[in-house]
């Protein structure tokens, strides 16, 4: 289920040439890189629900730092900014803050409707790939 991630990094190591594949492939999986911390933390919260999805027993239940729409373009700014920072390279820049993002599109493709838009909000999307072990398996 993560093959839709990591190939945003590959594919855009055709955009960045010079920009580390390493940190490409990784800009897409942050959000789910720094989930469990947050669990760990307890700012967010994740159950297992048997049946809760045909393909997962995950239920996500609040990841409003890691998995809403609108902190992932703010984690995709500043990981972006960061690597301009250090690299001065904007085209780098640019594609691996747009792969952190991604992840939350694609996210919003496999989820059922618990995708929060931004922190603290009621609106939950996703389209609930999941529901089907073969559509999840295919993409």
């Amino acid at each position: 289920m993560f093959i839709g991630h990591f190939a945003v990094g590959l594919a855009s190591k055709q955009v960045a040439p010079t920009a580390s594949l390493g940190v490409l492939i990784a800009a897409p999986l942050l959000l789910d890189l720094m989930w469990p911390f947050l669990l760990l933390a307890d700012w967010e919260k994740v159950r297992i629900d048997v049946g809760n999805t045909a393909f997962t027993p995950l239920e996500f239940i609040s990841y409003p730092y890691s998995h809403s729409l609108a902190m992932a373009i703010v984690w995709a700014a500043l990981v972006g900014l960061g690597y301009w920072t250090v690299t001065r390279y904007p085209t780098g820049a640019m594609m691996i803050g747009l792969g952190v993002v991604s992840h939350w599109v694609f996210d919003a493709v496999t989820h059922r409707p618990d995708l929060p838009l931004f922190p603290g909000g009621s609106t939950r999307v996703g389209l609930g790939l999941w529901n089907s072990v073969s559509g999840t398996l295919a993409r």
